[in-house]
C-alpha cells in the first residue's frame, strides 16, 4: 500500500515536500493518466520596467493593429526572443 499524501497549507510547503520525497512512494505511476491542463496559467510576478516613451508608443501601435493589449504583445515578443536565445545556447 502506498503512503498517504499529506495536506499542505501552501504551495511552498508542498514544493519543499516533493523536493525531498520520492513520489513513487505515494502513487503508482504505472496507473497514472496523462492530464491536459489547457486552462492552467503560470504564476506571474509584477515588475517595474522603464522603457523609452517612443518604444511604448510603437508597441501600442503594433498591438492595436493586432487587436491585443500592448503588455500582452510585449510578453509575446519577450518569450520569442528568450526561446531564440535559449535555442542558441542549447545548440552549442
Amino acid at each position: 500500500m502506498k503512503k498517504r499524501i499529506p495536506r499542505f497549507k501552501t504551495e511552498d510547503e508542498e514544493r519543499r515536500f516533493w523536493q525531498t520525497h520520492d513520489s513513487a512512494e505515494y502513487m503508482d505511476w504505472d496507473e497514472a493518466a496523462e492530464a491536459i491542463l489547457a486552462r492552467l496559467k503560470p504564476s506571474t510576478k509584477t515588475i517595474s520596467l522603464r522603457l523609452p516613451e517612443s518604444m511604448i508608443e510603437e508597441l501600442k501601435l503594433l498591438a492595436n493593429k493586432k487587436d491585443i493589449p500592448y503588455q500582452s504583445l510585449l510578453k509575446v515578443y519577450l518569450a520569442e526572443k528568450l526561446e531564440e536565445e535559449l535555442q542558441g545556447i542549447r545548440a552549442h
